[in-house]
């Protein structure tokens, strides 16, 4: 009797209810803990006798951690379980919140921002990762909900340094690392972690099967698969099933060495960079989107405060827009349970290009930004399930599109302040509808490509 390969099916769901609201509340902390930084500067200021720009380098610190957790628990992950890529992105938020809270000079303070800063991105990867994967059909729904909570720690953020005062913002701090500890167990506790493909496939006999061949299908320059149960045609027939992920394409060789049926994935086309065409065009999007919005929140209130608004009404309106966009996190959920992605987010670069050409016009810039939240709200989240659905075979990619987010977050207000200094604050709106209407192009560009790799 000859033993056939058979790929045990990984489970759909990778949280318990009590770990996916311990989740959300891990996106309240990390959006809280970014949030911090920018209302303590005063304080910063006063503590350690720091300018403007040497106090604003906690959150960039906190920016640079951000990004190299990410790709630091990226490459790690494949060896750790997802509880313990938690705990240790849980704890370390904890040890750096606390360090910066209890820091005797700026140097040690900037050490501890970067740290919690470690932590914060293995905790936006991780749980963003997970979420995208975990939740079956529901997991678009599932990280927008998820995201959703990082900007309701965003709000907060704010509101409880403005309810402690400026100089105390080390208990605003020292709040968030008691959160972190806390989450260090709950947080990770009930999150599983799914046999994948890196791992060995469980053996399975079946009467009348021969031997799986390991021999590469050079046709399609892909780790050949087999699909083989009792009562399937096993040789010299060319088994085709309507049910099959439409993913996963049927090669035009035969059998390879007298093996059943082979099927095989397509390697996706190359770009210039070495790298697929549709991870490049994920990238393109993500650091589009991202500039777009951290550049309305960035300029949102020097642009309306230009054109004749009150430095009250400009601060207010910017907050509207990220409630707003905390709002279209949780508005997109049902939605998402009924519409793809793609549609989702073809829909979204329009509303979000249309609402900045009307910024320009006085009396409506503050809905119009208000609006740019709405719609700009679920690309985030929902491009996740898209990524992974496009690139099965590229496990890691998300890490890449997280990564780039932030690195565009980063560069993006002083990119576009380079564009003000030479066209003037007016220049605003006409700018960030560039960078929308490049993102409505790269996301039709990133239909086409997907649907050319499952055709």
């Amino acid at each position: 009797m000859s033993e056939t390969v058979l790929r045990t099916p990984a489970p759909g769901r990778l949280f318990t209810r009590p770990a996916t609201a311990a989740s959300c509340a891990g996106f309240v902390l990390i959006g809280m803990l970014q949030a911090l930084y920018g209302p303590a500067v005063p304080g910063l200021r006063a503590e350690f006798g720091l300018s403007p720009a040497g106090a604003g380098l906690g959150l960039s610190l906190h920016f640079t951690g951000g990004v190299a957790g990410v790709l630091a628990f990226n490459a790690i992950h494949s060896r750790i379980s997802n509880r313990a890529l938690l705990a240790a992105s849980y704890g370390l938020m904890a040890l750096g919140a606390a360090g910066f809270a209890l820091a005797p000079g700026w140097p040690f303070a900037l050490a501890a921002a970067f740290l919690a800063g470690l932590g914060f991105g293995g905790i936006d990867y991780g749980l963003n990762q997970l979420f995208a994967v975990g939740f079956g059909d529901r997991s678009t729904a599932m990280l927008n909900v998820l995201n959703a909570h990082f900007g309701i720690g965003a709000v907060l953020g704010p509101v409880v340094v403005a309810w402690l005062g400026r100089d105390a913002y080390t208990y605003a701090f020292g709040a968030c690392a008691v959160l972190a500890a806390l989450l260090v167990v709950a947080g990770s506790s009930g999150v599983r972690t799914p046999v994948t493909d890196a791992e060995p496939a469980a053996r399975t006999s079946v009467p009348g099967a021969e031997p799986v061949s390991r021999t590469p299908a050079t046709v399609a320059e892909a780790v050949s698969r087999t699909s083989v149960t009792a009562g399937q045609p096993v040789s010299g027939t060319r088994a085709t099933d309507p049910e099959r992920d439409p993913r996963t394409a049927v090669t035009d060789a035969e059998s390879v060495h007298g093996t059943p049926q082979t099927y095989a994935e397509p390697v996706p086309a190359k770009g210039r960079l070495g790298l697929p065409r549709v991870l490049l065009g994920f990238l393109a999007l993500y650091v589009l989107n991202v500039a777009v919005e951290a550049g309305v929140g960035g300029w949102e209130p020097t642009h309306l405060e230009t054109v004749g608004y009150s430095a009250t009404v400009a601060a207010s309106a910017t907050s509207v827009y990220w409630l707003m966009m905390t709002a279209g996190r949780f508005l997109v959920v049902p939605v998402a349970l009924h519409y793809s992605p793609e549609r989702i987010l073809t829909v979204c670069a329009a509303g979000m290009t249309v609402c900045l050409l009307l910024a320009p016009a006085k009396g409506l810039a503050p809905v119009a930004y208000a609006g740019v939240g709405l719609f700009i709200a679920p690309v985030f989240p929902t491009g996740l399930p898209w990524l992974n659905r496009a690139l099965p075979q590229a496990r890691r990619a998300g890490a890449w599109v997280i990564a780039a987010s932030m690195a565009g977050g980063v560069a993006a207000p002083p990119l576009l302040g380079v564009g003000i200094e030479t066209w003037g604050i007016h220049a605003v709106p006409w700018l960030l509808t560039a960078l929308s209407a490049a993102s409505l192009a790269a996301t039709v560009r990133l239909i086409q490509l997907t649907r050319r790799s499952v055709e």
